[in-house]
């Protein structure tokens, strides 16, 4: 019985550090900027073609 009491300690604790993070990453504003992730995709079709013309152009 005494196993289960630690381990409910133990995973009240880790709980604890997750939320800490969590709370930590959006005071720090990692989560502010929501239009570049959906245009990112667009941006790296056309840097694949640049580096092919750059490629072309010194053979």
């Amino acid at each position: 019985m005494n196993i289960i009491f630690f381990l409910i300690g133990c995973s009240i604790f880790i709980a604890l550090i997750f939320l800490g993070a969590f709370i930590w990453a959006n005071k720090s504003g990692q989560n502010n900027d929501t239009y570049t992730p959906s245009v990112r995709i667009l941006f790296d079709d056309e840097v694949v073609v640049e580096e092919k013309r750059a490629e072309t152009k010194k053979s």
